[in-house]
């Protein structure tokens, strides 16, 4: 029997299989709520965990089918690390095979995947269980260790002499959830940059449904995902498989609190999963990696029936629209129609904001792959949403190299078309 509230607690090895038994189910218009670990640097440190991420169990959706969609509200997105670490990351050679975000290997007795021991302090101290020889993947070019206040608003990056405090505790002080295995990153002990002040403003970097193939969990995206194509690992794709995504890593900064995810369903039951909650980030994430933290989530999901989608659509905020995708005022609106009196328009468009998600190599990729998905729902040429998406939109990034964002306000008679208009006109008040 479906659930009306399903917890989560669990945490894949970083690969999601859409073979593998799911959570739930909960029921269709049911709450998931999760424990998230932190995700990049933890995972990335931690060659057992297989995907760059460690993110929670999918949950199985009832009534969700192939060719449906899921409706993701985000009621509630609360931090709960006190301290994290973060930066620009250098791989180390020979550590491991391939792509060291999926198969780490030991360098010294050659085990895949090893389980690790955390010896001491520092960017050695992860050592193989079998051999003890450092096997951590990655390193700095230039880290930092955040602390932030304690609500949640303000953080402060550490000096060396307290960051090595910290590390000498760091699961405690990262609150590492239970079930989780990672390496706490704050061991490393980074300060490069001391006393930097940021604002929080908390999202999850994944949030979505199970691809329709076995793939590592930082990889369902259209950049990283590029790295699955013949890859000498067990988890290698063919580049036509790369269709299956769901593009549930999607680093995109609008899908904080309050904001809606409706994401693909590729598989029966959904499979929804979380993960990679961020503290803060700009457009880009250009550093490659951001203030990744553990947290407590609570989201509301809802099947939408016949909506086939390639890849996820967001209804962010209202304030984090881009200003020319902004719902119309009554006093704009106004204006509008005793503009279309004196020229004679006979018909004024009813238009509201959505944000296609589109992912790919690089940024053009991306951006052409959001235009793509968009004319494909909405049954318009791309050169039209181009032209819609530069007067009433913008294409944002979301995650460098290849994640983005086109928004633009939609006419309302496409949304209606595609079963679209309830749920964004509710969104946006209309």
């Amino acid at each position: 029997m479906a659930s009306q509230i399903v917890f989560v607690n669990e945490f894949t090895n970083g690969i999601l299989d859409p073979k593998d038994s799911m959570l739930g189910p909960v029921q269709n218009g049911g709450y998931i709520i999760a424990n998230t670990a932190p995700g990049c640097w933890g995972p990335m440190i931690t060659p057992a965990i297989r995907g760059g991420h460690e993110v929670t169990k999918p949950v199985y959706v009832e009534g969700a089918k192939v060719g449906d969609s899921i409706i993701i509200r985000i009621h509630s997105i609360k931090v709960t690390s006190i301290i994290t670490s973060s930066g620009n990351e250098r791989v180390i050679d020979g550590r491991f095979l391939g792509d060291p975000f999926v198969a780490g290997r030991c360098p010294k007795c050659g085990t895949l995947y090893p389980e690790t021991i955390i010896d001491g302090i520092g960017k050695d101290a992860i050592k193989c269980k079998i051999c003890n020889e450092s096997v951590a993947p990655f390193e700095f070019t230039n880290g930092y260790t955040i602390v932030f206040d304690e609500n949640y608003k303000m953080g402060i990056t550490l000096n060396k002499s307290m960051a090595e405090n910290v590390a000498k505790n760091a699961k405690k002080y990262m609150k590492i959830p239970d079930n989780s295995i990672q390496n706490p990153i704050a061991i490393f002990a980074q300060a490069d940059i001391v006393g930097l002040t940021a604002r929080l403003r908390p999202f999850m970097g994944q949030l979505g449904t199970l691809p329709g193939i076995v793939m590592p969990d930082s990889h369902n995206a259209g950049d990283f995902g590029q790295f699955l194509i013949d890859a000498p690992h067990e988890y290698a794709i063919r580049k036509e498989q790369l269709s299956l995504r769901t593009d549930g890593h999607m680093d995109v900064n609008k899908v904080r609190e309050g904001a809606i995810v409706i994401a693909p369903v590729k598989v029966d039951g959904a499979g929804v999963y979380l993960g990679d909650m961020h503290a803060m980030q700009g457009d880009g994430e250009i550093a490659g990696h951001t203030t990744d933290v553990a947290g407590i989530v609570i989201v509301q999901v809802e099947v939408l029936k016949n909506l086939e989608l390639e890849g996820p659509i967001i209804l962010p905020n209202a304030e984090d629209l881009p200003y020319l995708a902004r719902p119309f005022s009554c006093e704009e609106k106004e204006i509008a129609k005793k503009l279309a009196d004196i020229w004679e328009v006979t018909e004024v468009e009813e238009s509201l904001p959505v944000s296609f998600v589109g992912s790919g190599a690089n940024i053009n990729d991306a951006t052409n792959n959001a235009l793509q998905r968009a004319s494909k729902l909405l049954g318009i040429s791309i050169p039209e949403v181009k032209n819609r998406a530069t007067i009433t939109g913008a294409i944002e990034i979301g995650r460098l190299p290849g994640t983005v964002t086109a928004t633009f306000l939609v006419p309302v008679n496409l949304l209606k078309k595609v079963n679209l208009y309830d749920i964004v006109a509710k969104k946006y008040k209309i």
